[in-house]
């Protein structure tokens, strides 16, 4: 079933976000912008964005490269900082991040052993870092356990080089959350936070 998709990612990551859009097999209703809106009003840029792009859509697919993260001073994150909070706001979107190949060694660090239960857990490293805000606290969403699960992550997350391999099967799992129970504990920060 095609899926209505917007990909949100840096200038500077262009060329992946074209790729994902030559890709044969996607079965996507695409509803990117691929055409810079031509004003230096940020209000306006957004509001077309969310009418012409994001307003039904159904998944988002956020490029995570190493210009994308929340504390990144040197970068502005205004626009994919409001793309996911449009995302994740009402109707919340299905949402995928995909981590370049440039950040594998800063995101996937290995298993870890847990002094709470002692046994190994994957260390994934999403946080504000690494990041937007409305991505990492969807992703590691609060609870009392040690670890996360697929069942207690709002936001899914895969390597660049599996996304690519089966684009679809990651698109549908992202979609399927929208449905899923943790999608009642979605949160949304104001842009002032």
């Amino acid at each position: 079933m095609s899926h209505k998709c917007f990909i949100s990612f840096k200038t500077e990551d262009i060329a992946y976000k074209n790729y994902i859009q030559q890709i044969d097999q996607l079965d996507v209703i695409d509803k990117s912008l691929n055409e810079p809106i031509n004003s230096n009003n940020e209000e306006y840029i957004m509001r077309k964005i969310r009418e012409d792009h994001l307003n039904d859509s159904t998944v988002t697919l956020v490029l995570i490269g190493t210009n994308s993260a929340e504390n990144n001073v040197y970068e502005n994150q205004t626009f994919i900082k409001r793309e996911l909070q449009a995302s994740l706001y009402d109707k919340p979107n299905g949402i995928l991040g995909i981590v370049l190949p440039n950040m594998y060694n800063s995101i996937y660090k290995g298993e870890h052993l847990c002094s709470a239960c002692g046994k190994y857990h994957e260390f994934v490293n999403i946080n504000n870092d690494t990041t937007i805000r409305e991505f990492n606290y969807n992703y590691y969403i609060p609870n009392s356990k040690c670890s996360w699960g697929e069942k207690d992550r709002y936001c899914v997350l895969v390597r660049w080089d599996d996304f690519i391999t089966n684009p679809n099967f990651y698109i549908d799992f992202a979609y399927s959350k929208r449905k899923d129970p943790i999608a009642n504990k979605i949160r949304v920060f104001p842009t002032n936070q």
